[in-house]
């Protein structure tokens, strides 16, 4: 059954709010002036509606292109979001590489919770893909967090955990790129949008550093949206785009 079966719009045209939403820094009134320039009439709250509906299904479904660590060696850091207009802690992960490969947001900042965002990250991954090098800064609360989980064997005995601060300027730089994203947000309305918003906001961060380039079958703007698109059915299947592309090439060659 199609995702877009009761919309009076192709789906193609739902997710593009969707897509920039989660892309760009953007607000919902001017996605909705950007829809109306294509012929799409719709106010801020439709657009608002298609965001939510639509963002925790893209992170979802292209889960696999993005979440998955490209070293072992990461660095974890927080930062703060505003949630029902009070500001909660976000803590994240990112590889050697830049690549996001962990967040999650708590109401506190203590032992506890740097405990459970440090055990949290390896949750799923495979042996190879956990971690062997965990560089925090120099905070208390992470000092004591290693040997917390390491009791609890949630983390293990191997791992090492250095609080080195330069080492932590990629993740404090990337902090900065996620909340040129938030910013048009002003804030979170309910703890589940702040998780779906941000999840969405990561993925599409993803696409555009490369980290699925291999399904990029124009490895442009435009073959980064046809992935998002693939992943709800909606145009040609990959092979037809590939056929496509090809003879598309070879005759800008024979020219």
């Amino acid at each position: 059954m199609s995702d877009f079966k009761h919309h009076r719009f192709e789906g193609e045209i739902v997710l593009w709010p969707a897509r920039w939403y989660c892309r760009y820094t953007i607000g919902y009134r001017d996605l909705a002036q950007m829809t109306g320039e294509r012929g799409v009439q719709g106010d801020h709250s439709t657009a608002f509606r298609w965001v939510r509906t639509y963002t925790p299904e893209i992170e979802k479904r292209l889960r696999w292109g993005w979440r998955r660590p490209r070293s072992t060696s990461w660095r974890r850091d927080e930062t703060g979001v505003k949630v029902c207009g009070k500001w909660v802690c976000l803590y994240r992960a990112v590889d050697k590489r830049g690549d996001t490969v962990a967040f999650c947001r708590s109401p506190t900042q203590g032992i506890k919770a740097a405990a459970c965002f440090l055990g949290r990250g390896p949750k799923g991954l495979k042996n190879w893909e956990s971690p062997h090098v965990i560089n925090t800064d120099k905070a208390p609360t992470y000092a004591a967090a290693p040997a917390t989980l390491k009791k609890k064997a949630k983390c293990p005995d191997e791992t090492v955990h250095p609080q080195v601060k330069y080492l932590n300027t990629i993740v404090e730089a990337d902090h900065g790129k996620l909340k040129l994203l938030i910013r048009p947000v002003g804030g979170f309305k309910t703890p589940k949008t702040t998780a779906a918003t941000i999840k969405a906001f990561e993925v599409m961060r993803a696409l555009r550093r490369g980290r699925a380039r291999i399904f990029n079958i124009t490895h442009d703007i435009r073959g980064e949206a046809r992935i998002v698109e693939r992943a709800f059915r909606t145009g040609p299947a990959a092979p037809t785009e590939v056929v496509r592309h090809v003879d598309q090439h070879l005759g800008l060659k024979a020219a």
